[in-house]
């Protein structure tokens, strides 16, 4: 099943609607992937109040504002028109001062080192030319500036979950459409590889999963198709969060070397 990147103009407008497919990426997303960011931010010592954010991929905002609570200046990016003006009414309707533009990855419309901090979520997976997007987000940070991503490990268990059991399946499936293709999932030791050649040094990688158990996740799943159970319920309902498995999907981050550091060790922990 080719990957479908045009349900995000079709269901866009309904990002913070938790009877829209698109709302299971909050849920228990979101607070699993902006605590471990926090805590990474915290771990280095930057404040990041006043710090300036791209959100590349930004969707309809989640994570964007949540940086902006943090007190960052956030720049959400992202190709679909219809999910940036989401994003801004949202933002918008909360008095939050957001930034957001139509763009790609592949292209970024910022200037070299302008930014302090860019992360990206659920979306190098989703990329066609993801060393493009990792150049042009290296491109823009500035030396010592911090990249934090999340995506889906290549594995056999990934292939069950996200493709078979949230894809495929007809009675568990999220959307009757291919959002993934499990040949684009990455490997860690790949996308340390791409860092490493455009100048990021990955610091960590740790793993990202749902805590529910497998029966549990099923059978919610179920009741979404029956509509007993909104995608927002759904998504709190398997307890994302940090496992030590990081065979389906994985958190990290990588900083940006000045021109005059050399390699060194990484940790895939």
């Amino acid at each position: 099943m080719p990957i479908d990147n045009a349900i995000y103009d079709r269901l866009g407008s309904g990002w913070w609607d938790e009877s829209n497919p698109l709302n299971a990426l909050n849920g228990s997303f979101t607070p699993a992937r902006f605590t471990y960011f926090r805590d990474v931010l915290a771990q280095l010592g930057r404040n990041p109040a006043g710090l300036q954010a791209v959100d590349v991929g930004c969707g309809g905002g989640f994570l964007a504002e949540e940086f902006a609570r943090l007190g960052c200046r956030v720049l959400g990016v992202d190709p679909s028109e219809v999910s940036i003006r989401t994003a801004q009414q949202h933002a918008t309707a909360y008095g939050l001062k957001i930034g957001y533009a139509v763009n790609a990855g592949e292209r970024l419309a910022l200037k070299d080192e302008s930014v302090d901090i860019a992360y990206c979520c659920d979306v190098l997976e989703h990329v066609t030319d993801l060393d493009q997007v990792i150049a042009e987000t290296a491109r823009v940070l500035k030396p010592g500036g911090v990249y934090l991503f999340d995506t889906i490990n290549r594995t056999r268990a990934s292939k069950l979950f996200f493709i078979k059991l949230l894809q495929e399946w007809r009675l568990t499936r999220m959307v009757d459409t291919g959002v993934h293709s499990w040949t684009m999932f990455i490997k860690p030791t790949e996308l340390e590889e791409i860092l490493r050649r455009h100048g990021l040094r990955l610091r960590e990688v740790v793993g990202l999963g749902p805590r529910a158990g497998l029966a549990s996740l099923g059978w919610n799943f179920v009741r979404v198709r029956l509509g007993r159970l909104s995608f927002g319920d759904a998504s709190r309902l398997m307890d994302l969060g940090r496992v030590r498995r990081v065979d389906l999907s994985y958190l990290g981050y990588a900083t940006k070397l000045s021109r005059r550091s050399g390699s060194g060790e990484s940790r895939q922990g």
